[in-house]
């Protein structure tokens, strides 16, 4: 039963993760791309703007399908976790509630990265079948 949960949680999670860093990179699913997004970080002090969302969209992307799979879920969680933090501190001057434009999601967002990664990928996973942790 946890395999099977940790598996729902590695899917949902590591894909909507994809789909941010498709967002950032190649302006998918209601996306910006690079541009849009490097210049909305510019905006809010993050510079070079073009390069760090090129680097954010990187990690979300790569950190998420990694995670997805299963597949060196310790490096995974730590991709997302970078991302997660970044977000964290454009948002923390918002407060912590997402009705605000605050951290809340980014917040839970890196838990469930951390929490997997200490918990292990599971049974279906990748790291699993390659009996890599």
């Amino acid at each position: 039963m946890m395999d099977t949960g940790l598996l729902i949680i590695r899917i949902v999670v590591g894909l909507l993760f994809v789909g941010h860093g498709a967002q950032k990179l190649f302006g998918m699913f209601g996306g910006y791309g690079p541009k849009g997004t490097g210049g909305w970080m510019e905006s809010v002090g993050i510079k070079p703007g073009v390069a760090m969302a090129v680097i954010a969209g990187l990690m979300e992307l790569i950190g998420g399908a990694l995670f997805a799979v299963g597949l060196l879920t310790p490096v995974a969680a730590v991709l997302i976790a970078l991302a997660m933090i970044g977000a964290i501190k454009v948002h923390a001057p918002n407060g912590i509630w997402s009705t605000a434009n605050g951290y809340e999601y980014p917040l839970v967002m890196l838990a469930i990265a951390i929490g997997v990664a200490f918990a292990g990928a599971g049974a279906y996973s990748l790291d699993s079948a390659l009996n890599l942790f």
